[in-house]
């Protein structure tokens, strides 16, 4: 039999001010059932809204992950800077807690994971009766912006290798790699300490950050060394701590990961990002368990496309006149790739346009009653973006949002993927029109 899944065995609390925000806050961990995940409570707030720790939920990046949902008054409820707090729980296997916080960021303590990694230890594990749900990597998932670049590759296990490299005489490159479990997390990431460079603080404070911020809670890096008086607890504490915080944002995926993580200077942006992506991943792979929601077949029943000409091979998600999700597998055997290019095929850009229309065709044309007296033409194409080459043995994933639709003429939203990238992208506008 598998692991179960964890809660903690009684509630634990500490308190102190919030990195940012500057917010004294007293936080409260107290066991959860089977199968809620982990949520923070704003228990300082009317009705006690909850925020789970979801990737969905993800409403801010800046110098920290925050994390949020619609409150009754119209105005988002927020829990700022929440990296340090989930990643002690992942390295514990704790999948199951409630969080009360009577404030809106979790204390800072000492910069580190610690404070929270003690607290949750100290209140003692239970094993509870649903076994855990694991999320093993199929396939490669990537990000890339400039210089950052996140991969995640299939492995029996987390791990994450990083590699920091700053414009600073002090800070310069570093690398490390961990295999992530409970003894190398307390051994050689829970003590290491956020930082910031000293030149970075008049700025990060005219953008209202680091409120709470100062030689206690963080490492700040002068021209000539470090500023606090207490030593580096590492050689390499700086990227220790970048993978602390890679392993918070990962929790937010719902479910521990196994993979090899592999990061080129990335932050709570691009690490919230890869999340994204290894999240539409598992979604797809679960769907696919149910069955698609139209196959080929089931798409030509409604288009009216036919080979050569009909792109899209499966709909992965419709919400009915609100979005669509579809997907082509690109083959050495399509017609067009003995001309385009003869010993280096592409796929053509303006087939990817195409196929981008077809699936918020389908969109459309399920939408409508008199579908077999209907066609769908192009009005306009704006904004067209080709980010990559397509070639053979891709997958296409395309997403299309509806902009407006009024008096027969539909504007849409549409990308389309591979491996997570944006290829192209465009808005579409098409007009229905009698066959």
């Amino acid at each position: 039999m598998g692991k179960l899944q964890q809660t903690i065995l009684s509630e634990v609390s500490l308190a102190g001010v919030g990195v940012h925000t500057g917010n004294q806050t007293t936080m409260t961990f107290k066991p959860a059932p089977a199968g809620s995940g982990i949520r923070f409570v704003r228990v300082d707030l009317p009705g006690r809204p909850e925020v789970p720790a979801l990737i969905g939920n993800v409403v801010e990046t800046a110098r920290g992950t925050t994390i949020g949902v619609p409150g009754p008054d119209g105005q988002t409820v927020k829990v700022h800077t929440v990296e340090h707090v989930l990643a002690s729980l992942a390295a514990l296997e704790i999948d199951n807690a409630r969080i009360e916080l009577d404030n809106n960021e979790p204390p800072i303590g000492d910069g580190s994971a610690l404070p929270f990694y003690g607290k949750l230890k100290q209140a003692g594990l239970a094993e509870q009766d649903e076994p855990r749900k694991y999320f093993s990597l199929p396939q490669v998932v990537s990000v890339a912006d400039g210089s950052i670049q996140l991969v995640a590759n299939p492995n029996d296990c987390l791990r994450i290798s990083f590699t920091i490299d700053f414009d600073h005489q002090v800070l310069k490159s570093q690398y490390a790699s961990f295999e992530i479990g409970r003894e190398t997390f307390e051994k050689e990431l829970a003590a290491s300490r956020t930082f910031c460079l000293a030149r970075d603080v008049e700025q990060l404070r005219a953008q209202g950050l680091i409120k709470g911020g100062s030689l206690e809670t963080a490492v700040v890096i002068g021209e000539k060394g470090i500023e606090n008086k207490e030593p580096l607890r590492f050689p390499d504490e700086f990227v220790r701590h970048k993978i602390l915080d890679l392993l918070g944002d990962l929790t937010l995926l719902g479910m521990p990961l196994r993979a090899h993580v592999i990061s080129i200077k990335s932050g709570h942006r691009s690490n919230v990002k890869l999340v994204q992506e290894l999240r539409k991943v598992y979604d797809d792979i679960e769907r696919q368990k149910q069955g698609p929601v139209f196959d080929i077949n089931a798409i030509s029943q409604i288009m009216p496309h036919r080979y050569p000409f009909l792109l899209v091979d499966r709909i992965l998600e419709l919400e009915e006149g609100r979005r669509v999700v579809g997907i082509k597998n690109v083959t050495v055997n399509e017609p067009f790739f003995q001309g385009h290019f003869p010993g280096r095929p592409v796929f053509p850009g303006v087939l990817i346009i195409e196929a981008l229309a077809q699936t918020g065709g389908f969109m459309i044309l399920h939408s409508i009653e008199n579908r077999e007296q209907t066609l769908l033409f192009f009005a306009a194409i704006d904004k067209v973006r080709f980010r990559k080459p397509v070639v053979p043995g891709d997958q296409l994933r395309f997403e299309l949002s509806m902009i407006s639709f009024k008096r027969g003429i539909c504007k849409m939203d549409g990308k389309a993927y591979v491996d997570g990238q944006v290829v192209c992208e465009a808005e579409l506008t098409a007009a229905m029109v009698n066959r």
